[in-house]
Formats: structure tokens, sequence, C-alpha cells
């Protein structure tokens, strides 16, 4: 499956030969350049620009063009490489006919893919307006290791700008030769005649342009061998011998090999609308409401099928119930106002005539709400139907712990987009339950409250069972993040200043996934609220300063996560200014936090912890119905993850957890 990336969002590669296709919707130059751990290119034979194609591991375009390929050898890359950069410029930018800015350009897309064309990352670059020159992306070394990292950043000032930002002393020089390089390209890349038809018409048709001598099949004599085709067809056409192109098709960058109209899409580029969806079940019969398909909404992958599906079902359930309530509002209004009208007439106050009247507005008052009630019924059925293809269908990041899917875990090379917090359900459908999907990353801690609540099925929970039952929905809750995540790209962190937590952390201090054991007293409190701190600032500096990289050698890179338990209880005002801190400031720089704790205990910090508690989603241990949507303010009863009862898959997963971190640090 293709990582789409965000800006910023990082994907491994587990290939050491890639290529790197670039579409735009105008001719662009592409260059690379390498650069040491700190980020510095150590001059201009660092970089590889249209005028210097070639350098060891790396090949790129000779012209600017609309289409490109690049070639990548990670292996043959020197030790003093550490970053590759994509750069991207408009050869207008310095006097040229074309446009002169990116935000006037459809947004260029870049992909990483295998020798076979497989993609493995993709990046649209969005978000550019006055800037001539962009650092696509970047391809860098990881504990020996190679990821690439979706950037995005622009420079309005072109490539000496952009240069110049990395440390170049010949910044100007160079983009000077590159826009000199370009420019000889673009003179020598003139237009072929039209194609001739079979009845020799020679009327006006779209044409492609010629192979120029830097770019497709070397010129006669030209010494020295051509570069292998990643994909091309035969420069002869048609299946005929001949030499081979280095980055295009049959006639150049944007021909068709049968020399028809040309076609400037990008075989893999996203559209402004996603794809039509999968053929759907077969027409229902007459009169029957239709079967419902898993995977039938919009979407570019199965898993984007699915997730958009299920908020589907959640739009419509809030949807068919705030009509079956506004439907039974109006039939009370109306029973009350015939009732008010019946009873303002003296005539109809007593004798039958009154009952009659009384007996009409009920009746009426039925009919209308039975009515309601059966819509309702027949909307909840059709979700009920669909929820059970749904459900067998959902990857285990959006599945239930009773889900088979678990059974076939294997631990994910990619990021999915959500993750199941669990459930959510309303009062007039007790038969259905939509998962509560939550968008990865995080964009802010959980708390799980701990504090008894009004139970809605009338039973009781001490206090004590709450706890435990709380600090159980928690290690679910983290088991399903570590599960979820590519090895070594997930961290869990806990402090537990009194041990009470220990038997419902079994699972993750057993099966080694934790970081390191639990921190319990002052001691250990004061220790992981004190790095992890620490790790917030430094990433902070390292992104203000523009130097991502420039962080301490053997920093983890991977998300985190502080699961605290039993709060306030051995926590003083500086441990609650920390956590305060942790999530105002974490979350941006991958750092969040779960807290178990109880409201009402934490009463005596006062207002201070107000902050905290707004900043945090509330989940509880126990249904309830606390959640409330923005769309029609259904109040929403939460169902909280439950791993069935003497199962082993929270252990069997979280094994194969660990023994893929182990390898993935060896």
């Amino acid at each position: 499956m293709t990582a789409e990336l965000v800006r910023g969002q990082n994907h491994p590669l587990s290939q050491s030969r890639l290529e790197i296709r670039i579409s735009a919707g105008t001719p662009v130059a592409a260059a690379a350049a390498l650069s040491d751990e700190n980020g510095r290119i150590h001059g201009t034979e660092w970089v590889a620009h249209p005028g210097a194609p070639v350098q060891p591991g790396l090949e790129v375009s000779r012209q600017a063009a609309a289409d490109h390929r690049l070639a990548v050898d990670l292996d043959a890359m020197t030790e003093a490489v550490h970053r590759v950069s994509v750069l991207l410029a408009l050869p207008a930018a310095n006097g040229g006919a074309g446009p002169a800015r990116f935000g006037a350009v459809a947004a260029p897309f870049v992909a990483v893919t295998g020798l076979d064309g497989t993609e493995v990352a993709s990046y649209t670059i969005t978000g550019l307006d006055l800037e001539s020159a962009v650092v696509a992306l970047e391809l860098y070394r990881r504990q020996g290791a190679w990821k690439v990292r979706a950037v995005g950043q622009g420079y309005a000032g072109g490539l000496a700008e952009l240069f110049a930002d990395q440390g170049l002393s010949e910044a100007a020089q160079l983009a000077a030769g590159i826009d000199e390089a370009v420019a000889r390209g673009l003179a020598r890349s003139v237009q072929a005649p039209p194609p001739r038809t079979s009845e020799g018409d020679r009327s006006r048709q779209a044409t492609a342009p010629a192979v120029g001598p830097d770019q497709g099949a070397a010129p006669q004599g030209a010494p020295g061998p051509v570069p292998p085709a990643y994909g091309g067809q035969p420069a002869g056409g048609q299946g005929q011998g001949g030499p081979q192109p280095a980055y295009g098709g049959a006639t150049g960058p944007h021909a068709s090999a049968g020399g028809g109209p040309v076609d400037y899409s990008h075989p893999r580029r996203q559209t402004s609308a996603p794809p039509p969806p999968p053929p759907a079940a077969p027409p229902a019969q007459p009169g029957q409401p239709t079967r419902p398909v898993a995977g039938d909404a919009t979407g570019w992958s199965m898993e984007e099928r699915l997730y958009n599906q299920v908020w589907g079902m959640f739009e419509d359930l809030a949807r068919t119930a705030a009509a079956y309530r506004s439907a039974v509002d109006f039939a009370e209004s109306r029973m009350d106002k015939e009732l008010e009208q019946a009873l303002s007439d003296p005539r109809s106050r007593i004798g039958g005539q009154g009952d009659a009247v009384r007996e009409a507005a009920r009746a009426r008052y039925r009919q209308l709400v039975d009515q309601a009630r059966a819509s309702l019924d027949r909307d909840v059925a059709q979700l009920v139907a669909e929820s059970e293809v749904v459900e067998p269908a959902l990857p285990p990041a959006f599945a239930r712990w009773d889900n088979p899917c678990w059974h076939a875990y294997r631990v994910p090379m990619e990021i999915p987009m959500a993750l199941r917090l669990g459930d959510l359900r309303l009062p007039e459908a007790e038969s259905i339950r939509i998962p509560m999907l939550l968008r990865l990353p995080l964009e802010r801690g959980l708390w799980i409250d701990s504090g008894r609540t009004d139970s809605l099925d009338g039973s009781f929970t001490d206090s004590h069972d709450m706890r435990r039952l709380a600090m159980d929905t928690a290690v679910a809750h983290a088991a399903r993040l570590l599960a979820v995540y590519p090895a070594g790209e997930f961290t869990v962190h806990v402090v537990d200043p009194a041990g009470s937590g220990a038997q419902a952390l079994a699972p993750l201090t057993q099966t080694g996934v934790l970081v390191g054991p639990p921190a319990q007293g002052a001691a250990g409190v004061t220790e992981v609220l004190a790095r992890l701190t620490q790790r917030v600032d430094l990433v902070q500096m390292a992104l203000r300063g523009g130097a991502p990289d420039a962080l301490p050698p053997g920093f983890d890179t991977s998300q985190q996560l502080l699961i605290v338990n039993d709060f306030p209880h051995g926590f003083d005002d500086r441990a609650v200014n920390q956590l305060r801190y942790l999530v105002d400031e974490g979350p941006s720089v991958g750092v969040h936090l779960m807290m178990v704790a109880d409201r009402e205990e934490s009463a005596g910090y006062g207002p201070l912890l107000d902050p905290l508690w707004r900043a945090l989603l509330r989940l509880t241990p126990v249904p309830d119905d606390h959640l409330a949507d923005p769309w029609v303010g259904h109040a929403w009863t939460y169902e909280p993850p439950a791993v069935p009862h003497g199962s082993e898959v929270l252990r069997t997963v979280l094994t194969q957890v660990a023994e893929a971190r182990r390898t993935w640090n060896r």
C-alpha cells in the first residue's frame, strides 16, 4: 500500500534501488542535492542537475519537462552522504515564457517507486504560492536505514536562495549554470511534424515534442552506453530494435507510443476527485432495499473507502435519529395544540364530545409517531445490514478486538488513517453500533475517567473497580496504538507512582513493548516528565531552526505516548505544570498524554487543572452518554473497546510487536 505523505511525515524505505517520479502541470527542472549528516552540501559536485546529471548512485533528467524519472541507488552512495534532497524549479523564473511561481500551476506530485513501478510513498506539494523553487522531498539515512520525508519547502528567490539556505557558497553560480543548461535543453527540443494518416491527410493534430540529444535515444555515434529505460518503450516503437530511452517513453516525456494525441496525465497522479467506487452489488429486487457492500464509499484505497463508509454510517444514523426526534416533537406539539383548543371551548370540556376530541388528538399523535418509528426502523435495519458486512472487512486499526483479522495480525509497514477508540450508539437504535474512529497521528491526548459515572443500566460500580476498568481501557488503547504503527515508530512510557496499576499493565510489561519499566515514586515521576519535557524542547528548537535532523545521535524519532496512572497522587506542582506543558506542546512534536484520573479527586488543585482537562478527549471505562456531535447535538453513548474475556489476543499481538521492534533495532 502506498504511503500518502503530508508535509513533515516520513516513511521507511525497504529498497535501495528506486525511482523518483515527478509530475507537474508545466515543465520544471529537476535536480538532487547530496548533503552530510548536518545537512550541508560540500560543493557543486554534490548536486546532480541538468548540466551535470550523473552523480554516484544518482541520475536526473537532462532538460525541463512536466514529467521526470530520477534514478537512485542508495547502496551506491558514499558514506559521507546522509541525505538526498529532490529539488524542483521553474525554468521561467529567470526570464522564461512560462509561469514564474508554483502558485500559478497545478500542485506538483512526487512519488517514490521501485524499479517495477510499485509506489512506496507519494506526496502532493500543496500550499505553494510565490515560490519558484522547492525542496520536494528528501531521502535520509537514520540509524543505518533509509527513510523518505515529505518536505515541501519553497523559495521565492529560486534555486539561488535554495542553495544558499543549504549552506553552499557557490549558490548563485550553480543556479545560473542550471538555468543555462535548462535553456540549452529547451532550445534543442523542437516539435516533430504531425503524423501522416493512412489516407495522407495532413489535417492539424496534437503533436509531441521530439527527443533532444540530451534526453531519450542517444544520437548516432554518441559515446558510452545509454542509461537503462525504466518502463519505457523501445525508441523504434512497435517492438522494433533500437536504443532505449533514458527517462520517458517512446518519443519523449509526453508522447504516446503510437504517435497519437498527447496524454499529459500522470499514470498514478491523484486528480481533484477520487476515482469511482468499485462495482456495487447487483440491483435488489423490486421493493427490497439495496444490498450493502463493504468499501463502496469513495477513496483512494480500501482503507480510505472503509473509513469514509463508517463515517457515512455515523451521519446516516445521526440524520435518521434527528428526523425521528423532530417528528415526535412535532406530533407532541400538534397534540398539545389540539388538546388546548378542545379545552378552551366550554362545550367540549365535559361530556362525550370532549372525550372524542381528545381521543382523536391522541390517535393522530400515535399515527405520526408510528410513521416516524417505521421510517427509523427501516433506516436502522439498513444500517444494521451494512454493519454486518463492514465489520468483518475492517482492518485491525478499525476492528474490534473480537474481529478475526487480529488472528492474522502482522506488524504493519505504514501508519493507518485512523484508530478505533470504541463504539457509538443512540438510544433510539440500540441494535446498531458505529465505530468511533480518530484520525492519526493524534492531535490531542486522552483522558480515561476513573471516577464514578451514572450507569445507564442502573448498575453500580465502586471506585476500586472503576480504577481497574479505567486502567484496563488505557492498556487496550495503548496496545492498539502499538499494534497499528510500524515497528519502531511508536514508544510507550508509563508513570504509576504507587504501583497500583501493575496488574492491568501486565500485558505491556510482560511482553516487553514498553521503553522501560513503569516509573514509580516521586523520583521516577520526575525523571520521566523531565525527559519528555526536554524532548519536546529539543524537537521544537530543531524545527524552529529549520534543522529537523540536527538532533543528538541516537535520538528516538518515534511517536511517544505517556500513560499517567492514579493522578493526582504522587504529583507535586512542578509535575502538574510539566503535564500541562506536555498536553499543550507535545502533540505538535509527537508526544502524547493518556491520563487515567478521577476529575473529582483532582478538584483540590482548583482551576489550575481546568486547561488540562479541556485539552484532552474524555473517554470512560463503562458505557456513558457524554459525547455530543456538533451537527445535530445528539448525546451519543460511548462504549469502550473490550477485549473478549479469557482471550489472549492482546498478549499475542503485543508479543509480535515486541519481536518486530527487536528485529528493527538490530
